[in-house]
């Protein structure tokens, strides 16, 4: 059924089409060229790399009898050489012919023709297919079977009416209802929408580049979802710190229930990265879990302790425009600390081999002038304190100062939630504070995915990544508190249900990833149509058990 959607020939001239991956097609190479020449490719991916060496091509020759296979997700470039430059080819050589194509399409074939005269031409041998039609596909046959649920939900309610229970539900849900004004179901709805939108990317996303994480900089949608998990626990820390306070806790006894929980939080992330086998010595010490539970210690102590157990609301009214910042003025002050110091280790610190401020992945970066510098200060900290058997094996050094900021920032929107009282005035202070955080990461990534001073990037976690990560978390949250909360539009429903278990679901498609019913493979998957089934499928049946909990009023949380 796939290549109903995502349709290609099965074969096309000698070519088996379907040995072909997702966004992977055939390019024919020619040369008309009198002597030997050199083709070499740069993916737009690798911003500043040299072109990397991929075939010789033969004097005079036809059709290449094996085509190369391309990735077809983002730009190529192509620059054909008379001359072998060896291994890799810089920009202050010139070449015979060079061209970029950003419009090749999955299953597609090309050809590549050097013409005698030393010009390039560039032909669509067989047009590739569109990949997006994956997505609608899969969208209205999800559609389908919910609308099917739906009518066989309620054509069973009506074979099974009874008064009596009709008049016991409508009592229970004006209990539910006078029970949710207490609570914001939009914060659990959020937290929801995070851990389903972690679930599906962590399954694969449909194998769309654009879900998928950004390969260094830039900003895609799997890149979104982790920052808004931790902003979102940020949210609710003054929420929790408030309620106890108002139960009679004292701040040691607030503070001790934190510590303990940070702890579990470490230690069942600590578990997860040994679900391949417990292998201590190479054991990854940080993870998920471990830095929810490092930013959740440190800003639930030092909200606690910053906390007033009461306070009066001033009379004026600039005065109480400026309360929420004012109360937070503890916190605040450890937030700009925890920022200096980030930009002092990243543009103070020296590390061996590297320039100062370097913030690139290394490797061939800048033309492979620092090829072991992967990530500049960021990396060499976590190599210091973590070693290089207990970090992450690849390119992404991580940083948890500023993993504290999201959470500190999280905290903050989270006291403007409690100190204003009116729905007005929270989506207000909300939509300034997102469009002030907005502005401050877009000027410093320079409004652009390469060029800023600090550019978005989650593997380095950089502050730029911080504000606008922030930024989309506070204007999501306000859409779904004002449909959620105020208008009521909308229940909040699945993702509430979702939200309140959220742990369990995190662990749960951790542990059970590559186990039957939640994944599977069937032939090659080697199409967006398969892929995107696998990872709806497996997500939905996360949202099933969640609601399934609900159902039993089942909930737990660390």
């Amino acid at each position: 059924m796939s290549y109903l959607i995502e349709y290609t020939d099965p074969q096309w001239r000698d070519l088996d089409m379907r040995a072909l991956r997702v966004d992977e097609a055939y390019l024919y190479l020619k040369s008309d060229y009198a002597s030997r020449t050199y083709l070499y490719t740069l993916s737009d991916e690798c911003y500043t790399c040299p072109y990397s060496k991929v075939k010789v091509l033969p004097a005079t020759t036809s059709l290449d009898v094996e085509p190369l296979k391309l990735q077809t997700a983002v730009g190529l470039s192509f620059k054909i050489y008379a001359n072998d430059q060896g291994r890799y080819a810089y920009e202050n050589v010139s070449a015979l012919c060079a061209l970029r194509r950003s419009d090749l399409q999955e299953f597609g074939v090309y050809n590549l023709t050097l013409l005698a005269n030393g010009s390039c031409n560039f032909a669509v041998d067989k047009p590739g297919v569109p990949i997006n039609y994956a997505f609608l596909s899969v969208f209205v046959l999800l559609a389908v079977v919910l609308v099917l649920l739906k009518v066989g939900h309620s054509a069973w309610k009506y074979y099974r009416y009874d008064e009596a229970n009709a008049v016991a539900d409508s009592i229970g849900d004006a209990a539910a209802k006078a029970t949710q004004r207490k609570r914001l179901r939009s914060l659990d709805a959020f937290r929801g929408l995070a851990i389903v939108l972690m679930i599906f990317v962590n399954s694969g996303g449909g194998g769309y580049s654009w879900i998928e994480h950004a390969v260094w900089n830039g900003l895609h949608l799997a890149d979104i979802v982790f920052p808004s998990f931790l902003w979102i626990m940020g949210v609710c820390i003054p929420l929790s710190v408030k309620a106890q306070l108002a139960r009679g806790s004292s701040k040691t006894h607030i503070c001790l229930r934190i510590v303990w929980r940070a702890c579990k939080l470490f230690a069942i992330g600590l578990c997860l990265n040994s679900v391949n086998g417990p292998q201590l010595e190479q054991l990854r010490l940080m993870g998920v879990l471990q830095r929810f539970g490092i930013a959740y210690l440190i800003v639930g102590v030092l909200h606690t302790l910053c906390s007033r157990r009461e306070h009066l609301i001033p009379q004026r009214a600039w005065q109480r425009a400026i309360y929420d910042v004012c109360l937070f003025s503890g916190e605040l002050a450890v937030l700009l600390a925890l920022i200096a110091a980030y930009l002092g280790l990243t543009f103070g610190l020296r590390v061996p081999g590297c320039p100062l401020g370097y913030l690139g992945p290394g490797g061939k970066h800048m033309n492979g002038a620092y090829p072991q510098c992967i990530g500049g200060a960021a990396g060499y900290v976590d190599m210091q304190v973590l070693g290089q058997a207990h970090i992450y094996q690849h390119p992404t050094a991580r940083r948890c100062l500023l993993s504290v900021v999201q959470v500190l920032l999280g905290a903050f929107a989270g006291v403007t939630l409690l100190v204003h009282t009116t729905w007005q005035a929270r989506l207000k202070r909300w939509l300034l504070f997102a469009a002030l955080l907005g502005l401050l990461g877009g000027a410093l990534s320079g409004f652009s995915q390469e060029k800023g001073i600090i550019p978005v990037n989650k593997n380095l976690w950089s502050i730029s990544f911080v504000f606008l990560t922030v930024a989309l978390a506070l204007a999501l949250l306000s859409l779904v508190y004002y449909v959620v909360d105020v208008r009521q539009l909308w229940s909040g429903y699945p993702f509430t249900e979702c939200g309140m278990n959220a742990i369990i679901l995190y662990v749960g498609h951790t542990v059970m990833h590559k186990m039957l019913p939640w994944h599977w493979r069937i032939g090659a998957m080697n199409t967006h149509f398969e892929l995107l089934l696998e990872s709806v499928w497996n997500t939905l049946l996360w949202v099933a058990i969640a609601l399934y909990l609900d159902a039993h009023e089942f909930y737990y949380s660390v």
